[in-house]
């Protein structure tokens, strides 16, 4: 899918299923690129943050659970990182909240499924309905 964009993050966890979703589709790797040396999540998702910022784009975080990713971005204004474990969790974050990350869990979800969230997060658009712009507004307050 040529159409997917964007930056990719990992702590030594997450480092084998970013390596798969590189491998599938064309993303900017931010690091970190061993699973040989214990790093820290926090790390990785302020970087990816900023750049999804200043770009404008979108990015993916993983992490062994997700819950360090998604807390650490979600510090940023203007980030709205979610932790999706389906594709229909990758469905909403973007029709709902204009999900500009999203966060996956390398202990609990496998590769084709991460694939399917990712296919689904990027094809996804918001729904721009007056309800959600608000609720948004407010996040990013």
């Amino acid at each position: 899918m040529n159409h997917i964009q964007g930056f990719i993050a990992s702590d030594h966890r997450g480092f084998w299923l970013k390596d798969y979703l590189k491998r599938k589709f064309p993303l900017i790797d931010l690091g970190t690129f061993s699973e040989s040396k214990n790093v820290d999540e926090v790390d990785y998702a302020n970087k990816l943050a900023r750049f999804v910022l200043k770009e404008k784009s979108k990015g993916i975080l993983i992490c062994g659970s997700g819950f360090g990713m998604d807390i650490a971005a979600n510090r940023h204004k203007g980030i709205r990182a979610t932790l999706c474990h389906t594709v229909q969790d990758a469905d909403w974050a973007r029709q709902h909240t204009d999900a500009n990350i999203i966060v996956l869990s390398a202990e609990f979800t496998k590769g084709s499924m991460a694939e399917k969230i990712v296919k689904k997060f990027y094809s996804t658009k918001f729904s721009g309905l007056a309800r959600y712009k608000r609720r948004i507004k407010k996040m990013d307050g």
